[in-house]
């Protein structure tokens, strides 16, 4: 990626973010070091939106570009690639069921890097501990709590040091204590050049002081407005 190209770019991408409905053209940029949260109004839009910034559903019109490539222009291999440098928290379970869950966080990461596998399983199971989980969880992911697959679910979005973490509704119902853990985890992406976007499906996460974001987006009538932007 050349310097100063933006890490993820949408440039007048009209989005499908719900049934029978369509964004007005949305055009923004994320920067190496950003910190973006936007609120998307519903759950669904989140995932839909996170798709699109993933490039697995392309816009109705203009472009997603992720370090400076266009998603519908990678091939599928090179594609593939991209995606392994995007780490994605789902708000929904996303786990395959044929493996377990320790398989399912170490699956991808362990594909897209040369590392050795004890060395990733290492650091997955670092993270794991930072947010709250006795350790690297395993065994079927149904066994676990929705907090445990919730908190594990963070651990896959930011092992590997990925260059751009995607987060769906990675709060939830959790305590205040557990915040800081993941605070901690945005700031480590940050320092290293990457970037995080977090989406949510209410205003607060977007107005709130207390998260250090340098853009904050809203969706208003099918319209991604700036709250506010380089807040902190």
């Amino acid at each position: 990626m050349e310097t100063g190209t933006p890490l993820l770019r949408f440039a007048g991408a009209a989005l499908a973010l719900e049934r029978g409905g369509v964004t007005a053209p949305v055009s923004f940029s994320i920067d190496a070091g950003d910190f973006a949260v936007a609120d998307l109004r519903g759950p669904l839009r989140c995932a839909a939106f996170a798709d699109a910034a993933v490039g697995l559903v392309p816009p109705r019109s203009g472009r997603v570009v992720f370090e400076g490539r266009e998603w519908r222009e990678a091939a599928p291999e090179q594609a593939a690639a991209m995606r392994g440098r995007i780490g994605r928290h789902c708000a929904r379970d996303t786990w395959l069921p044929e493996i377990g869950i320790e398989e399912n966080i170490l699956l991808a990461p362990v594909f897209h890097t040369y590392r050795a596998v004890g060395a990733v399983r290492d650091e997955a199971a670092r993270l794991a501990a930072s947010f709250g989980l006795p350790g690297l969880p395993t065994g079927p992911a149904a066994a676990l709590s929705a907090g445990d697959r919730h908190r594990a679910g963070r651990v896959r979005a930011f092992l590997n040091a990925p260059d751009l973490v995607i987060l769906e509704e990675p709060v939830g119902d959790e305590p205040a204590a557990l915040l800081p853990p993941l605070m901690a985890a945005i700031r480590t992406v940050r320092d290293r050049g990457g970037a995080v976007l977090l989406l949510t499906s209410g205003l607060g996460p977007a107005i709130d002081r207390s998260l250090p974001a340098t853009q904050r987006l809203r969706l208003v009538h099918g319209a991604l407005e700036s709250i506010e932007t380089r807040a902190a």
